[in-house]
């Protein structure tokens, strides 16, 4: 099983910055979602900032969500401060 998000910031760019339960932290990109079905919802950026995390992945208030392997996966993970 993949880490789960341990916490998530949203970026006026449409991108969350995550943190992992394995520690490491990436940068997911959600542009390309913005187009489709229930995430079209997610173009209003001050909803879109209203992102956090429950049960080890991002959602929204409407229900929104990313599959925390998703988001862990296809990340752009970012090198550990040492």
């Amino acid at each position: 099983m993949n880490p789960r998000v341990k916490s998530v910031q949203a970026s006026d760019d449409y991108s969350l910055m995550l943190e992992f339960t394995d520690g490491s932290r990436g940068v997911y990109d959600c542009k390309p979602l913005l187009d489709f079905g229930v995430f079209k919802e997610l173009s209003d950026r001050q909803y879109f900032k209203r992102a956090e995390v429950i049960d080890g992945t991002v959602v929204w208030p409407h229900e929104q969500d990313i599959c925390p392997d998703t988001l862990y996966l296809d990340s752009v993970k970012l090198a550990n401060a040492s």
